[in-house]
């Protein structure tokens, strides 16, 4: 009588067991999978059956937000983000979501109120001026520039912006900022493929732009940044080395002299982390190996193959080092003057 009893006892308690309503966390876990794997419908049934049980979870809720907004309900979904930005807890994400739905629906001075609503309560926040300078470019308001050097100025360890500046000045007339933006951002995010078209983008700079005139400072006379100019009267000092034409071991020849020449002259005054690494990397004997790196590929990609293979202890050791490393530009070190 007992054994039947326990037996019955273990079936009522296993009932028990599995009657009882998952805890939301758990839903939420199974809402992001079923996201993953692109099934918004089942996504949007399980965080509506969480938020029945907290009600005021913001990650859910962006969560539910951002699942319309990729089954692309986007009346849905700006429903629901226009709910999120009015809690007092909204942070830097909630408002990134709204900007991807007003730009899907076209609703741009939608946007644009918003971003600046986001930007009074984040005026720190690199993701979001890089967000709305792309929101302006998009219609061809070039002031997007000024958000972008905003965002590197604030917060400089953001990579989204240097990128969007590389690619402004690239195509401005301009001989400096799309060098050193678009060699930071590489830095940064070297394994994307913005970082691949970036290195490209570099060696065209060097080539187009820097080099195209024996006068480094030819039409520069309107310029207010300081650094810039120093920086075009350091890297004409290496001016003849172009003579031989610009190739990877021209531009490690030009670089590390520069380099020389800045740390005798300038660096006191601007201290700058990107050369700072240079520095760095010249006392370790892997600057031929990073500007290998940097341009080699883009330059020629069977010659680079090759240089590989016949410094194979220099390029090892490169990569080594690159890997145990994270590059990240400080606060303090902004030059730029618009």
């Amino acid at each position: 009588m007992k054994k039947y009893l326990s037996l019955i006892l273990l079936v009522i308690a296993s009932f028990l067991a599995t009657a009882q309503p998952e805890d939301p966390k758990t839903l939420h876990e199974t809402a992001k999978t079923f996201m993953r794997t692109g099934d918004f419908d089942n996504a949007i049934i399980v965080l509506t059956r969480a938020l029945q049980q907290d009600k005021n979870n913001l990650e859910m809720q962006k969560d539910l937000v951002m699942t319309f907004f990729l089954k692309r309900d986007y009346q849905k979904a700006k429903e629901g983000a226009e709910e999120l930005m009015s809690r007092e807890d909204a942070d830097v994400v909630t408002f990134q979501i709204a900007g991807n739905i007003y730009k899907a629906l076209e609703e741009v001075k939608e946007c644009e109120k918003m971003y600046k609503k986001a930007l009074k309560k984040f005026p720190k926040s690199g993701s979001l001026h890089s967000e709305y300078g792309e929101l302006l470019f998009a219609i061809k308001d070039f002031s997007a520039i000024q958000l972008w050097e905003k965002g590197i100025e604030v917060d400089p360890g953001f990579g989204g912006n240097y990128y969007n500046a590389a690619l402004y000045y690239f195509y401005a007339k301009d001989k400096v900022w799309s060098l050193i933006y678009g060699e930071i951002f590489v830095n940064m995010e070297s394994l994307s493929e913005r970082g691949a078209a970036m290195k490209q983008q570099l060696l065209q700079a060097y080539k187009e732009k820097l080099f195209a005139d024996a006068n480094l400072m030819t039409g520069e006379e309107k310029n207010k940044s300081e650094f810039a100019k120093a920086f075009l009267t350091s890297m004409e000092k290496q001016s003849s080395l172009a003579n031989k034409g610009i190739t990877v071991e021209t531009l490690s020849m030009i670089r590390t002299r520069f380099i020389l020449d800045w740390y005798a002259t300038n660096a006191a005054k601007y201290p700058f982390k990107l050369f700072d690494y240079h520095k760095q990397l010249i006392a370790g004997g892997m600057f031929d190996a990073y500007n290998q790196w940097l341009f080699g590929s883009t330059e020629n990609l069977a010659a680079y193959d090759n240089w590989t293979k016949t410094h194979s202890e220099e390029y090892a050791g490169f990569n080594a080092f690159q890997k145990n490393r994270v590059f990240r530009m400080p606060q303090g070190q902004y030059y730029q003057v618009l």
